[in-house]
């Protein structure tokens, strides 16, 4: 089954069964580390296009150790976690016993699979052969997509879905293009201690992602993630021409925000400061209405799979290898 007919099959099965409870009233996105970050684009996307639909997204230790009070019946849980991370499971637990419907997102069956009233079985966004149209966050834009449109109309609908047929083949050409540039950031950056992310808008959850997976979890570097848009109001006073940073520029409305930082550290950052702009990456190929929304889309595996890997060969540091994760109790 193609992933946008089992998604709206889901989606079709949560408002049938939620029907008695007057209907999705709130849809809260739950998980943690990539995962977490990997529900940006549709929490972006509810937030900007659902006039009925509060949207929220929580880690899964923050769902569980203070709750917020509105979950209920009328509420619409999408959990995602891999393999079953335990907090995650835990959360899915929480909602249902708060009478949530939950929707579970997963490559390995576990805890939440068993636990979740339905799921969807996504592509690892690290694998080579994975196809980009059935990684999580592709996979939870879709539920958010399917969701508003089948709630309360969604203008775009089918250029979006157009949208996804599109986007495998844009990152297999997005790879090529940036691999020798990669490989020139990574050379350049091999021996820095801190290497600050800076991205806003739809692309602030793929800037997340680079810092704290990436770049510190994998490679055990300092990788502070800044938004373009409270740069000027703090962060700024750190650069000078030795920083290295790395900016997303995105698509869509907020993209003048990263212009603006642009701007800044062209005139007052040095040789190591570096931009990867979303248009570069092919978005300027989707349908102008609909490009915003899949900044994350491109922008996480190409930043995972091209950006991090290059700096993982030019340190030498296996980008498997952890120093705590898995190794000790915590």
């Amino acid at each position: 089954m193609q992933i946008q007919e089992e998604v709206k099959q889901v989606v079709g099965q949560v408002l049938a069964k939620m029907k008695s409870n007057g209907g999705v009233k709130r849809v809260v996105w739950i998980a943690a580390g990539g995962s977490f970050g990997g529900f940006y684009p549709a929490h972006y996307f509810m937030e900007h296009e659902s006039k009925q639909i509060p949207s929220q997204m929580f880690t899964s230790n923050e769902f569980n150790f203070a709750t917020p009070p509105y979950v209920d019946g009328s509420t619409l849980a999408v959990i995602c976690s891999m393999r079953g991370t335990a907090e995650t499971c835990v959360a899915a637990q929480t909602a249902k016993k708060l009478g949530a419907t939950t929707i579970g997102l997963y490559v390995e069956e576990s805890l939440l699979t068993e636990t979740c009233d339905y799921n969807i079985k996504y592509d690892s966004i690290a694998l080579d052969e994975s196809v980009t149209e059935r990684v999580n966050s592709s996979v939870g834009l879709s539920i958010a997509m399917h969701l508003v449109s089948m709630t309360e109309g969604y203008e775009h609908f089918e250029q979006a879905m157009n949208a996804f047929a599109q986007v495998d083949d844009l990152y297999r050409k997005a790879v090529v293009a940036t691999t020798p540039l990669a490989q020139a950031w990574a050379e350049q950056n091999k021996d820095e201690k801190t290497i600050y992310v800076m991205g806003s808008g739809p692309a602030y959850g793929s800037a997340y992602i680079f810092s704290i997976c990436n770049i510190e979890e994998m490679l055990q570097i300092d990788s502070p993630t800044i938004n373009s848009c409270e740069f000027f109001h703090g962060p700024f006073e750190v650069i000078d021409k030795e920083k290295s940073v790395f900016q997303l520029v995105s698509v869509g409305r907020v993209r003048k925000a990263d212009e603006r930082a642009v701007t800044f550290l062209k005139k007052y950052g040095g040789e190591k400061v570096y931009l990867l702009d979303g248009n570069e990456l092919g978005l300027d190929q989707l349908d102008e209405t609909v490009a915003e929304y899949f900044n994350h889309i491109l922008f996480s595996p190409i930043l995972n799979n091209v950006y991090m890997r290059q700096l993982s060969y030019a340190t030498g540091e296996d980008f498997n290898t952890r120093r705590y994760m898995w190794q000790v109790e915590y």
